[in-house]
């Protein structure tokens, strides 16, 4: 499969140019990998896990979900908050759209987790194993199931590995004050950003849970961080600058950091006496958020590992062009139809921890069930990106025959 046809050069489009109509391949491909990489480790105790980011250093898919997506965000939706279409237009043309992808993002909340129900009362009903009432936080809904009922769709009861959405559409619904900020002062975005996170994990402020006490797993006041330097990512780049210039000294800091992190992971003795200075500053006042590895709160070992993984891989030219490289069309496929793999593969995955919970003594499942699901992502996003060919041709005045050949990603969408 050719490469797309950007109007850049070779050497432009090594450098990290994308011109502001075409589709940028790394955001594709680093979504689809993400996607990937949440399947499988939403599958315990495949050995595939061993594959994934989470185990090069702090962060895992989850964060390098959150940053992809704000750059997404920033390159879709930036356009109409500019000056001159918003006064053009109206400022209601430009929020509609990210307010609508909230709304669907909700929407696809509520069916998964009626879903994810399903699969484990269907599996405590043929097998009569009691273990599957009380997994992935199911237990209030079969032991209280009134408040469970009221908790569910004021998204304050969330299921294991059913609980991304929820922080991605809040963050979404707060995106236009965001974007329309940025576009004007983005230094001061980055600021109020990461002062609320610093302020999230001084104060443990996050969103209630209901019935269950304490907050959401991916508190939004903490993880909007992520997702807002993924925002300038994508809103500089519409505007044809980086926000996070082209730099040696950044490059190589990054560097550093991915190997201080490794280090940090694997080398004997290192990993425990960093924890441990990290629990004296801790009790030295320093806020939790700085001196631990949370996940709720996008501890800030996370929060940096993440950065420095982003950073590092935009400055290399080979990554760039890797991405629009024919061997690479299956990730960026799957990155392309984001919504509609990350809720077949969530579903396929707590299909797969039924079938192993079920089956412990099944030996080839932790081996087969993570490939035939990741093959099964790649066969629903290709049959998703047919079907966006199929009615463009038809919605077309003059159609193009529909070539049912594997679909290229680099099309407009």
């Amino acid at each position: 499969m050719p490469p797309p046809n950007t109007g850049l050069s070779p050497a432009a489009l090594a450098a990290g140019a994308v011109p502001k109509s075409a589709r940028d391949p790394r955001i594709d491909l680093f979504r689809g990998l993400a996607l990937v990489m949440i399947f499988i480790n939403h599958v315990p105790g495949n050995p595939y896990e061993a594959l994934t980011i989470r185990n090069l250093g702090f962060a895992d898919a989850a964060e390098a979900f959150f940053l992809m997506s704000g750059i997404a965000a920033g390159l879709a939706y930036t356009p109409r908050f500019i000056a001159r279409d918003r006064v053009r237009h109206g400022l209601w043309r430009a929020i509609a759209p990210l307010w609508k992808r909230a709304w669907s993002l909700y929407v696809v909340q509520l069916l998964l987790s009626a879903v994810a129900l399903g699969i484990f009362a269907a599996a405590f009903q043929i097998t009569t194993e009691a273990a599957f009432l009380t997994k992935i936080n199911m237990r209030q809904v079969f032991q209280n199931p009134t408040q469970s009922v009221i908790g569910i769709p004021l998204l304050t009861h969330q299921f294991g590995y059913v609980n991304i959405l929820p922080a991605y559409s809040v963050l979404l619904v707060c995106a236009p004050a965001a974007i329309m900020l940025g576009l004007r002062w983005p230094c001061l975005l980055l600021a109020l950003s990461l002062v609320l996170w610093l302020l999230t994990g001084v104060f443990r402020l996050n969103l209630p849970n209901y019935p269950n006490p304490g907050g959401w797993f991916f508190n939004p006041l903490a993880w909007q961080a992520i997702f807002v330097c993924g925002l300038l990512v994508g809103l500089s780049q519409r505007q044809g600058y980086r926000f996070f210039p082209n730099s040696q000294a950044l490059f190589w800091l990054s560097a550093a950091v991915l190997l201080g992190v490794l280090a940090w992971r694997y080398v004997p003795g290192l990993g425990r006496f960093l924890n441990l200075q990290m629990h004296h500053m801790r009790e030295a006042g320093v806020p939790f958020n700085i001196t631990s590895h949370d996940k709720t709160y996008l501890s800030a070992p996370r929060f940096v590992h993440i950065l420095a993984v982003g950073y590092f891989l935009s400055q290399l030219q080979t990554v760039t062009r890797l991405s629009a490289h024919a061997v690479a069309s299956p990730v960026r496929l799957i990155g392309r139809h984001g919504l509609l793999v990350f809720a077949s593969g969530t579903v396929l995955a707590l299909i797969c921890q039924v079938a192993m919970m079920a089956r412990p003594d099944a030996q080839w499942m932790p081996w087969v069930l993570p490939v035939v699901g990741t093959a099964a992502l790649y066969a629903i996003a290709w049959i998703a990106e047919i079907s966006r060919q199929v009615l463009a041709a038809s919605a077309d005045p003059k159609p193009a025959p529909v070539s049912l050949k594997a679909p290229t990603v680099e099309a407009a969408p």
